[in-house]
């Protein structure tokens, strides 16, 4: 056989091989049917969010978080809670009370409705405000998909989302609520 041939075909190997994408391997806080409860270290907060679906798999989806810390003149976090819970295969919003800032995601998986519920760990930053708010457009576009959410853009900060559930697909689409804060103390509570 021509090594040259089989050079070719090794190199056409490895180039589908790198470009095509395993789930498997990209640190996932969870297995399917799962619960999990990620925390970012103390002082960092979330700036990036991935999931996996599988209909195979209960209709869940896998898991993947990055945190990143706070700017210095944000201060360190003086308290930190878990705010509001969803119930599974319901809508949700929420918005980290006292102008929080989303540090951690828990959740459970529910196999009667093959849904999770979800709750947010929170961080208070001083007397900082959130201004600029925006949602992202849904996240997956479309169901079923894999999704991934990446802070746009340094100084913005995840503060909760908007999530519904198809009863019919057995998924969730998201859209998460992106602010700045204030470089200034202010007196306003949750904004």
């Amino acid at each position: 056989m021509n090594s040259a041939l089989v050079v070719l075909a090794l190199s056409l190997l490895t180039t589908v091989a790198a470009q095509s994408y395993d789930h498997h391997d990209m640190g996932w806080v969870n297995g399917y049917r799962q619960g999990f409860n990620f925390q970012c270290p103390h002082g960092e907060v979330l700036v990036a969010a991935r999931s996996y679906f599988s209909e195979s798999d209960g209709s869940d989806r896998l898991w993947a978080f990055e945190c990143q810390p706070t700017p210095e003149g944000l201060g360190e976090p003086s308290d930190c809670w878990w705010d509001d819970l969803n119930r599974a295969g319901m809508e949700w919003t929420s918005t980290c009370s006292r102008n929080g800032l989303v540090a951690g995601v828990q959740s459970k998986y529910f196999e009667s409705v093959l849904d999770r519920e979800w709750r947010f760990y929170c961080c208070y930053y001083k007397r900082r405000c959130p201004y600029s708010c925006m949602k992202t457009n849904d996240i997956p576009e479309h169901h079923r998909e894999e999704a991934e959410l990446v802070v746009p853009s340094y100084g913005y900060f995840v503060r909760g989302a908007q999530t519904t559930f198809s009863g019919v697909l057995r998924d969730r689409q998201w859209k998460y609520i992106l602010c700045r804060m204030t470089d200034f103390d202010c007196d306003y509570e949750n904004l």
